[in-house]
C-alpha cells in the first residue's frame, strides 16, 4: 500500500468517521498527529499532500475550510479544518467579503448629493488649500 494511501485510511479511520459519528460539524487533523501515530518521522510533506488532497476530501465528504501553520504548508504543524458535506449537495458557498461592503457608503454619498458631488466637492476644497482657484 503506498504511503498516501494509508495517510488517507488513517486520517478517514481516526478522524473523520469518528467526528461524523459523534456529529461534529467540524474537525481538525494536526499533520504532525499523524505523522506520530504512523511513526512517518520526516514525512510531513507527504501527509500534508494526503490529507488535502482532492481524493481525501472526495472520499470523505468534506471540504477543507481552514488550514494553519507555516507559510510552505509542509510542517509538522500543519493542521487542517474540515466541515463535513452532504454527498447529495455541492460545497456551500461562502459570501466573499468584499462583495458585503457593496453599497455600505452609498446612504452617506445620497446625503451629500451624491458619489460624484462629494468627489468634486473634496477636489475643490483640497486645490483651495494647496492655493488653487
Amino acid at each position: 500500500m503506498r504511503d498516501a494511501d494509508r495517510i488517507r485510511m488513517h486520517g478517514r479511520d481516526r478522524y473523520a468517521r469518528p467526528a461524523r459519528e459523534s456529529k461534529q460539524e467540524r474537525f481538525s487533523i494536526r499533520a504532525g498527529d499523524v505523522v506520530r501515530e504512523l511513526g512517518m518521522s520526516g514525512r510531513a510533506p507527504a501527509v500534508c499532500s494526503a490529507l488535502k488532497s482532492r481524493e481525501f476530501l472526495k472520499q470523505n465528504n468534506l471540504e477543507l475550510v481552514e488550514k494553519s501553520g507555516p507559510k510552505s504548508g509542509q510542517s509538522t504543524t500543519v493542521t487542517y479544518t474540515y466541515e463535513f458535506v452532504d454527498a447529495k449537495q455541492p460545497a456551500k458557498k461562502r459570501p466573499d467579503p468584499w462583495l458585503r461592503l457593496r453599497g455600505a457608503l452609498k446612504n452617506v454619498f445620497s446625503e451629500l448629493g451624491g458619489g460624484e458631488a462629494y468627489l468634486r466637492a473634496e477636489r475643490k476644497d483640497f486645490d483651495v488649500a494647496k492655493g488653487g482657484k
